[in-house]
């Protein structure tokens, strides 16, 4: 047996002895009690690059960093080997080259077989790249750890299977509201609003992230001081080999990415709003702005009528009735206009309270005694910029539609006072701005009105009441006038309590406007030239013959282009009458403007059932511009003109009716011989109607002719007593024309009609006049007689 062991120990330590000669995997070698080296293997020339006789007798020291060779290193490995009987490290290690290397080590004190130490024995191991794979694993760890706790925008925690949080991060804390130390060991729900708590859902999230590993929901969130947010909330289920070990879950702040949405959706459902009314505001305008020019001819004709057949019961009451059906028509269209935001405006600096208190009487009889109406006035209430007029026509719809909301009586609030409209109410609503407002506010006890009926309150035609019964236009005009006005207007209504209307007025800090006294009574007349510019002919004609009924001379053009023709023609005008939208190249107010330069003293009014943005902007006329809505009365006409003019010597004069009354003549006297002839030449077609008109209107016989050949081949057909002719002709000019006109022609009178004066290098055997345009009715009747009075030449 003992011959056995001996061969076994010698088998055992020839074996070790081998194998550790040929390995290179590891360095092995033997130590002497002093930390001497003894042995060398070939792996510790690998791992450690040196040879045996680099290191036999050396201290195994030398394969420390200095900083551990200071700090007693080898000495505390060798120290704890020899107490415990081994030493286990890793740490840094140096190679010949000075390079280090991460090194497992192990030592082993080695003893005799009497058990007397003798040594040891050391196993170093080059085990870099499972350091640096170690490493790059605790790198990550770290930096996923500093993500998580760094990450502020996300509450991210995990919690146990049961529910239970076991750590926070940084998110959580600002999100949540509590601290790690608060909350660690709490059960997630405490989170959840009670409602939601009772109804189970924080137990239906964890279950559905066990059973499908992902849950996804968004709902409203409790903090630790009890507000609330809106969350975004995702649990995923953890698991090790297949068994749960709990849950990831992240919590999100939405709140402001919810109240962008649905400001983002109030936006575009205001927008859609927006470009319905738009869209209906430009169909109504255009069909207003027809509607107004076949009234207005309606209307023309029927005070026409009525000035004839005013002795006539009959014909007065029955003219009386349509003309009561045309006012009817035009506030139709008034309300269209109203709505599509295409009334003229006039807007002054108002003071509301007054104007509520001067309604006061009309509410009163418009509501009746079963309406009790109360005003409610806010002490320093500002002014607002608006057209009282219409203003003063809102509340009156919005009191009647009350009136009509309370059909067993009730009562009617009134309410003015200061308001604020800040950058949070009006994001959402894209043509209100932030600022000061006067606040008009109308509450009525009635019937109110369902949310559907809201959303479509303010549509052109829609109305809740039976057929019959209403426009469905009085809360559109409302609409568009307080848009028109840069307002707001807002419905609030609750079916069974009433409804409140809440319009917005922009504040004026201008000082409150005087009422305008009401004018006097009377039809006012004048003799003045008035040039009407009107492309519907049938308007034209209409006005044309009211205003010749009130004594004015008129002139008359399709369109603006021709209007300017009239004006340089040299005529007289004192007022031009012009329709604003018309077709052609020039504009109406161009037109105007051109106008005036020429005549510098020239009136003009526009007149229209439409203005589109002509002269109108920002839902307000151009200053100085003066504007008269179709349809108009007679006697609007007439005041409207001498508001411009003047007092006129004829002011105040009322039509009889009589027959003889009508039509009448401009008040310019005519020729006392018999009615002269008069060659008219001129080669613009608009100024030679022009001309031609005017001189029908003083009573003489007008002959046209475009050229100067034209002129001649008339002149050898017919007899003429005058010729009337422009200077500058095509192909022959006017001075030209005169002396073959003379030549065939001895007696005829001449008169030359141009802008320009006649050159002084001209000397003419025939008898002449010049008249420098432009010239008025009375220059041009009075050159006619005295050039034909007179026949001889002119001493020049």
């Amino acid at each position: 047996m003992n011959a056995v062991q001996a061969a076994s120990e010698d088998f055992t330590s020839g074996w070790l002895r081998l194998w550790a000669e040929s390995t290179q995997d590891y360095s092995i070698f033997a130590l002497a009690l002093d930390g001497r080296i003894l042995t060398w293997n070939p792996g510790g020339h690998v791992i450690l690059a040196y040879v045996s006789d680099d290191v036999i007798g050396q201290n195994f020291s030398m394969f420390y960093p200095e900083a551990d060779r200071l700090a007693g290193a080898p000495e505390t490995a060798l120290r704890t080997a020899l107490e415990s009987g081994r030493h286990v490290a890793e740490g840094w290690r140096l190679r010949k080259d000075g390079s280090t290397f991460w090194a497992n080590v192990v030592m082993t004190a080695l003893h005799d077989g009497d058990g007397r130490l003798v040594g040891f024995g050391k196993v170093v191991r080059d085990v870099s790249d499972k350091k640096a794979a170690h490493d790059a694993v605790s790198e990550s760890e770290r930096r996923f750890r500093l993500l998580v706790h760094g990450v502020t925008d996300y509450a991210i925690f995990m919690l146990s299977p049961e529910g239970y949080v076991t750590n926070w991060n940084e998110g959580a804390r600002r999100i949540k509201g509590y601290t790690e130390r608060q909350i660690v060991g709490s059960h997630f729900s405490r989170f959840y609003t009670p409602e939601d708590v009772a109804a189970g859902v924080p137990l239906r999230g964890l279950q559905t992230a066990e059973r499908e590993g992902r849950f996804e929901a968004e709902g409203w969130r409790v903090r630790r001081d009890g507000s609330r947010f809106w969350a975004h909330v995702v649990i995923d289920a953890i698991r090790d080999g297949g068994e749960l070990v709990g849950f990831a879950k992240v919590t999100r702040d939405i709140t402001e990415r919810r109240q962008a949405s649905e400001l983002l959706e109030q936006t575009r459902t205001a927008l859609l709003q927006a470009q319905k009314m738009e869209a209906l505001g430009k169909l109504t305008g255009g069909v207003a702005h027809d509607f107004n020019n076949v009234l207005q001819v309606l209307r023309g004709n029927l005070e026409l009528l009525e000035s004839r057949h005013n002795r006539d019961l009959w014909s007065r009451e029955r003219l009386g009735k349509a003309i009561d059906a045309v006012e009817r028509g035009a506030k139709l269209a008034s309300q269209l206009l109203a709505f599509g935001r295409r009334q003229a405006l006039v807007p002054v600096a108002i003071n509301p309270a007054l104007l509520i208190r001067a309604l006061d009487d009309l509410l009163r009889r418009a509501l009746g005694e079963t309406v009790e109406i109360e005003t409610v006035v806010a002490g320093g209430l500002w002014n607002t910029f608006v057209d009282p007029h219409q203003l003063e026509n809102v509340i009156l719809n919005l009191a009647i539609n009350a009136r009509d909301a309370m059909p067993n009586g009730g009562k009617l609030t009134l309410e003015l006072a200061n308001a604020m409209l800040d950058d949070g109410y009006v994001a959402a609503l894209s043509d209100v701005q932030a600022g000061q407002y006067v606040l008009l506010a109308v509450t009525d006890t009635g019937t109110g009105m369902t949310q559907d009926v809201m959303e479509r309150a303010f549509d052109p035609f829609f109305s809740t009441k039976p057929e019959g019964r209403g426009t469905g236009l009085g809360l559109s005009m409302a609409y568009g006038f307080v848009k028109q006005s840069g307002g707001h207007i807002k419905i609030y209504s609750e079916v069974g309590h009433g409804t409140t209307i809440k319009i917005y007025l922009p504040r004026s800090t201008e000082a409150a406007a005087e009422p305008r006294p009401k004018a006097r009574g009377g039809l006012k007349r004048g003799t003045e030239t008035i040039l009407v510019v009107e492309d519907d002919l049938k308007v034209q004609s209409t006005v044309t013959d009211t205003l010749v009924g009130l004594g004015y001379n008129v002139l008359k053009a399709d369109d603006a282009q021709q209007a300017l023709v009239v004006v340089r023609s040299g005529v007289h005008i004192d007022l031009v009458f012009t329709d604003v939208v018309m077709p052609g190249l020039v504009r109406s107010p161009d037109m105007a403007r051109q106008a005036v330069q020429i005549l510098p003293g020239l009136k003009v009014l526009f007149t229209s059932g439409y203005t589109q943005n002509a002269i109108v902007h920002g839902g307000r006329l151009d200053p100085g511009v003066e504007l008269l809505s179709k349809p108009y009365s007679r006697e609007q006409l007439a005041q409207k003109i001498r508001q411009l003019l003047g007092p006129s010597d004829e002011d105040d004069a009322v039509l009889t009716g009589a027959s003889d009354d009508y039509p009448r003549r401009p008040s310019v006297s005519k020729v006392s011989h018999d009615r002269l002839r008069i060659l008219v030449v001129e080669d613009d077609a608009a100024s030679l109607d022009a001309a031609c008109e005017l001189l029908a209107m003083l009573g003489f016989t007008a002959q046209r002719a475009e050229n100067a050949q034209t002129a001649l081949e008339t002149l050898a057909a017919e007899t003429f007593d005058v010729l009337l002719t422009d200077v500058l002709l095509p192909g022959m000019s006017g001075i030209e024309l005169a002396r073959h006109a003379v030549t065939m022609r001895p007696d005829l009178a001449v008169i030359f009609a141009s802008g320009n004066e006649i050159p002084e290098s001209e000397k003419l055997e025939f008898a002449w006049s010049a008249l420098r345009k432009p010239y008025t009715a009375d220059q041009l009747r009075t050159e006619i007689e005295e050039t034909h009075r007179l026949r001889r030449p002119r001493e020049r």
